[in-house]
């Protein structure tokens, strides 16, 4: 009897063992993923706050057309200003839904200022020719770029540590260990092609079709 009981004994702790070293690894890895959507989340606020830093100059240089529309510029500073007001962590990925999508929202509303901005643009010829106007857009060309490839990369990261977090054994003490879900970015329709902020200067507009 006492050799049975060692042997019960002996195999409950060697399954201890496992689960433990098991749970070990499985902790780690979601540390490791969880630093990661934090890290890409990181790089979407530093090219967003990039963009936030071009305006003030772009909206200077436009200022200084002679009748340029003032609302335009009134729409842009304060699209800007809105982004400010949404309160996000910049370096730890959100884990809220409805906090995610307010950002998102300032932040699409501030691109269709600027997409109208550049519209207007186009009826003043002696701001497509200035040398520090065609700069500023293509800084923020290569933003809006950058912005969507970031983005792209944080929801394959959150695609990554939200399947870790989900799978069985894992979610059976992900929750308790305070790994929740994070949020996606979700993609407007035409999202996949960045937003076009770039002119053909020169280029004669195409006749319209009948």
């Amino acid at each position: 009897m006492k050799k049975v009981a060692f042997g019960c004994v002996a195999i409950v702790i060697l399954l201890v063992l496992i689960v433990g070293v098991g749970g070990c690894g499985s902790y780690n890895r979601l540390v490791t993923l969880s630093q990661d959507t934090d890290a890409k989340w990181a790089q979407v606020q530093n090219q967003y706050q990039r963009r936030l830093d071009l305006i003030p100059n772009l909206v200077n240089t436009v200022s200084g057309a002679a009748n340029f529309e003032k609302s335009t510029l009134t729409e842009i500073t304060a699209a800007r200003a809105s982004v400010g007001q949404v309160k996000i962590d910049k370096n730890q990925a959100p884990t809220d839904p409805a906090k995610l999508a307010e950002f998102e929202r300032a932040q699409s509303q501030l691109s269709s200022a600027l997409s109208r901005l550049l519209v207007v643009v186009e009826r003043y010829p002696e701001l497509k020719a200035n040398s520090n106007f065609r700069d500023l857009q293509a800084e923020l060309s290569g933003t809006e770029n950058r912005i969507a490839v970031e983005r792209m990369r944080f929801n394959e990261s959150v695609q990554q540590y939200d399947t870790a977090i989900r799978k069985f054994p894992t979610m059976l003490w992900a929750g308790v260990a305070n790994f929740h879900p994070k949020p996606y970015f979700q993609a407007a329709t035409g999202a996949e092609t960045p937003p076009k902020v770039n002119f053909d200067f020169g280029k004669p507009a195409a006749p319209a079709k009948p």
